[in-house]
């Protein structure tokens, strides 16, 4: 979702420049010798979140981003948080980024909703559960995950969730043969980059990103079906506060989820910010629309 940006990006509605974020990597190991890899921003002093840290942060959020991308992608979005005093810490996807794995695969073992929790029990102490925020694919593993161990997190912010991934029936028929024929065969996603959002630096810097890349197998794709399917049916259940940000004209995933999950989910849970005009990566967007919607996550943190 994010890139690096100039320093007015960076300072958008922040708190204090005083101190420049700590960054810090981990790693998460996993079945099969797999290695899964991961930064944190962290304000002056924080610890990163993870358990024996020298200095607890106060205030935690971990990400999930999306689908081709890896969380090198959100750095800006890490240097705004920490200047609020928020401790942002995520890991790239099996298959994605600087993380092992075939690009744009998922093992027959786990899911990424798997990871998800291996991660949030390795950082977090049960008593300090972080806030849960997803990007598009990573929407739809932050979401999932809150649904089914709402007790591990304490709040959840959606962008441009993948609720609906706009396939129709046919489609869906061949994604699941395919995904007991040929599970592992990865092909070409066909996102269509021009549309992540209409700011053309954004695009450039995808396209010539090296950790990006286009790749999604059979498995993945089921993956994404089905739990799209069970995040609607289960919408009545959400128990965490949620901020469901979504684009209106999203080109890449289908808004209608976003709306379906609004109609169904508990009203008093749940704060909607629609944004009409705008494109799949909303807080990525041309300015002054990225603002407002700093502004709106802004305001809702800041609740929290």
């Amino acid at each position: 979702m994010f890139t690096p940006a100039d320093a007015a990006h960076r300072r958008a509605g922040a708190k204090s420049q005083a101190a420049m974020p700590a960054t810090r990597s981990f790693t998460l190991e996993r079945p099969g010798g797999i290695t899964l890899r991961g930064a944190c921003w962290c304000p002056a002093g924080a610890g990163g979140g993870a358990r024996g840290a020298d200095v607890a942060p106060a205030r935690d959020i971990y990400l999930v981003h999306g689908l081709g991308e890896h969380v090198g992608r959100y750095d800006t979005l890490g240097a705004w948080l920490a200047a609020r005093g928020w401790t942002l810490c995520g890991h790239d996807h099996h298959g994605h980024g600087r993380s092992d794995g075939r690009r744009g695969t998922i093992p027959a073992t786990r899911d990424p909703v798997d990871d998800l929790e291996a991660a949030l029990e390795t950082r977090y102490d049960a008593g300090r559960p972080p806030l849960l925020m997803g990007h598009s694919l990573g929407g739809l593993v932050a979401l999932s995950c809150a649904l089914r161990h709402p007790q591990r997190i304490r709040g959840l912010v959606l962008t441009s969730p993948a609720l609906d991934p706009g396939l129709g029936i046919w489609q869906k028929a061949l994604v699941a043969l395919m995904s007991r024929i040929a599970p592992d065969l990865a092909l070409g996603n066909g996102l269509d980059a021009s549309k992540l959002s209409h700011d053309p630096a954004v695009v450039r810097a995808y396209l010539d990103d090296p950790l990006v890349h286009d790749r999604i197998s059979a498995r993945l794709a089921r993956f994404i079906v089905d739990a799209s399917r069970r995040a609607i049916e289960q919408a009545g259940t959400l128990a965490v506060p949620t901020l469901l940000m979504y684009a209106g004209d999203d080109r890449l995933v289908d808004p209608a989820g976003s709306r379906e999950f609004a109609r169904r989910a508990p009203p008093s849970l749940l704060t909607v910010r629609e944004y009409p005009a705008l494109w799949h990566e909303i807080l990525n967007e041309s300015e002054p629309a990225r603002r407002g919607v700093f502004d709106d996550l802004a305001a809702w943190l800041d609740g929290r």
